[in-house]
């Protein structure tokens, strides 16, 4: 049967619930947020109108959002998508779906926006009904500003429930949808955190080449088509806590043979940092920090992980202005760039079909979700495919996957005919599916 959505019930009031109920809102949806409280909804309403940025942008849309507690769970038979954004606690996240489940009507149907917990241990025993009606639904913070939702379906995940999410939120909320599977962190934060991570390690061999803080940045920004927050300005951003909590769920779920688990723990100076609370821009400094000065300016200044104290931040110009060039030096900068961005292309590639089917939705996370200029393949097409293979074959490296397919399908590049065809993984090219 078809389904459709235009009502939904969010059950959470945190910073990913009430952005999903804000953007539910002003698509013209009729919303039920639903938290711990009464006066937790109300919270989460004022976030949702009065945020920077705000999650509704007119009164109207804030208008079509009802509130109430857990206690009014027999509300969300009215609706017909249940989406929980509880805590990521698999017991929590359990216990709800346990008793949302006989409330909701049939043809309604539920998602889950976990980052990272899958769903298969969401729903386990849990009733075939549910089963086959829910997905992961992984939206981007901010709700409002990102542009990725990852799309993943369970075991028994009928297709009609897959193409009511991929429609809804694809046209009326206008997200990028991205199918993946449902494996640890799926495909965004897969490859963003091992990047991350992995990051964390290799900079500090360049930083003991000669290479700054600032350079390192520099270098994972503009010329390795990155955002210009690079490495640490990213981890800052995003916090050394949410860091190290992505590194112990990873410990959990990884497999066992994945390259990830040599960089799951903090190196020494990042764990004197976390446990010191120096954790990034929500506690005024992590690896930078703004002063304010008497006179009203401001001067930016760098914790040194070498000398372990702060100093004045320093300008960097890379010397290499793109990833080809950086790809190419063999300097610092260049053999940085290979071991941290060749790294993770090398993993992304050998991830293929494990966390997607395709490389498009591997490459369409990466630019939607982390903001990469191009996505790893069309990453790996601009440093030319072959040249790669060469390149960890002379490093005595293994060839990933999807590298090893394309060489054995006699091609050389992963995208043809200007973008429109892609090389799947029956080593054939296909047409590239509409955003």
């Amino acid at each position: 049967m078809a389904r459709s959505i235009e009502s939904v019930a969010v059950l959470g009031g945190g910073t990913m619930g009430s952005g999903i109920a804000g953007a539910c809102a002003q698509a013209g949806c009729r919303v039920l947020l639903l938290d711990v409280s009464r006066e937790a909804a109300e919270q989460a309403l004022d976030r949702i109108v009065n945020g920077r940025p705000p999650a509704v942008d007119d009164d109207e849309a804030a208008g079509r959002i009802a509130l109430g507690s857990f206690d009014d769970l027999e509300k969300i038979t009215d609706y017909d998508w249940i989406c929980e954004a509880v805590i990521e606690d698999l017991d929590t996240k359990r216990a709800l779906f346990a008793r949302l489940e006989p409330l909701r009507r049939d043809g309604s149907v539920v998602s889950t926006n976990t980052s990272g917990i899958p769903l298969r241990a969401i729903t386990e025993g849990m009733p075939e009904r549910l089963r086959r009606d829910v997905t992961v639904t992984h939206f981007f913070n901010p709700v409002k500003v990102m542009k990725l939702m990852e799309l993943v379906p369970g075991a028994e995940t009928t297709p009609d429930v897959i193409d009511a999410f991929a429609e809804f939120c694809g046209k009326r909320l206008g997200k990028g949808v991205v199918h993946a599977k449902d494996t640890v962190n799926f495909i965004g934060n897969r490859i963003g955190c091992f990047w991350m991570l992995s990051g964390l390690h290799k900079a500090r061999a360049a930083l003991e080449s000669g290479l700054s803080m600032e350079m390192v940045d520099a270098v994972m920004g503009a010329p390795a088509g990155l955002p210009s927050t690079g490495l640490y300005g990213l981890i800052d951003l995003i916090g050394l806590d949410v860091m190290d909590f992505v590194a112990k769920n990873l410990e959990k779920n990884l497999p066992a043979d994945d390259p990830g688990r040599a960089y799951l723990a903090l190196p020494p100076a990042e764990q004197e940092m976390l446990a010191r609370g120096q954790l990034g821009r929500k506690t005024g400094g992590g690896f930078y920090k703004m002063i304010k000065h008497e006179d009203g300016s401001r001067s930016k200044e760098t914790f040194d992980l070498l000398a372990g104290e702060w100093r004045p931040a320093e300008a960097a110009t890379p010397t290499h202005a793109d990833i080809r060039a950086l790809f190419a030096a063999d300097d610092a900068q260049g053999r940085f760039a290979w071991a941290l961005m060749g790294g993770t292309l090398a993993y992304a590639a050998d991830l293929v079909p494990e966390i997607s089917d395709d490389i498009v939705n591997v490459d369409r996370a990466m630019r939607w979700g982390f903001a990469w200029k191009q996505g790893p393949f069309e990453m790996l097409d601009v440093l030319d495919p072959p040249a790669v293979i060469t390149r960890l074959e002379q490093n005595h490296r293994p060839v990933p996957n999807m590298l090893a397919l394309l060489r054995d399908a006699g091609v050389d590049r992963f995208y043809r005919d200007e973008g429109k065809e892609f090389l799947g993984t029956d080593g054939r090219y296909h047409a590239v599916p509409a955003d």
